[in-house]
């Protein structure tokens, strides 16, 4: 896993049946509970935080991770917006193929990742493209893996001080795989996501570096 840089953090943010009420931010316990997974001691609008709440069902989990990059949003925005082209910054993607339309929403891509993964290809569906709010989000509609009903939302949003810093949150819903707890699938997903988030924030640090020079 590539070490995050001195121009980045990064927060996991898990929800699990250890879950405390406070942490939880006091989501309902209904059997099928609509769950926000960012903490509540971290600033994030309201226009936000509606985007990560997620229906999660009795077999699924769901899990936020939270990155901090020293770039402004709208350069990390035209890296993470572009549906067409996810290995600019997705690591474990080898190669990405739009399979119907044009990158709005409803676009469908068929992803293929590299080996070593316990999956060979996904085919997912945009389901969110906010040029305004800069929120992006598909879900996984069909393809050879184990995450089944996949969802994820990614929002980008500048730190409240004002420094220039964009703060990435990108939470996501998923199916438990039979055989494995909720704290394996987060633990594996939330590593892929960081990784991925990770080279994010490099690549739009670089790309912020070079606008300056």
């Amino acid at each position: 896993m590539p070490p995050s840089s001195p121009d980045s953090s990064v927060l996991l943010q898990r929800i699990s049946s250890n879950t405390t009420p406070d942490f939880a931010c006091k989501q309902s316990q209904q059997l099928q509970r609509r769950t926000m997974p960012i903490p509540c001691t971290t600033q994030v609008p309201d226009s936000v935080v509606r985007f990560h709440t997620h229906p999660v069902g009795p077999n699924q989990c769901c899990s936020a991770v939270i990155q901090r990059i020293s770039a402004p949003v709208s350069t990390v925005w035209s890296v993470v917006r572009r549906f067409d082209n996810p290995q600019a910054y997705k690591h474990f993607v080898k190669s990405c193929h739009v399979i119907v339309g044009d990158g709005d929403v409803g676009t469908l891509r068929e992803v293929r990742v590299i080996s070593g993964l316990p999956a060979a290809s996904s085919t997912e569906r945009l389901e969110i493209l906010d040029d305004e709010r800069h929120v992006i989000s598909f879900s996984v509609v069909g393809g050879d893996h184990r995450l089944a009903n996949y969802r994820s939302v990614t929002t980008l949003h500048p730190e409240p001080s004002g420094d220039g810093t964009t703060i990435v949150v990108e939470s996501y819903v998923v199916d438990v795989p039979p055989g494995n707890t909720r704290d394996e699938t987060c633990v594996f997903v939330d590593t892929i996501v960081k990784c991925n988030l990770t080279s994010l924030s490099q690549i739009a640090v670089n790309v912020n570096r070079r606008k300056d020079s």
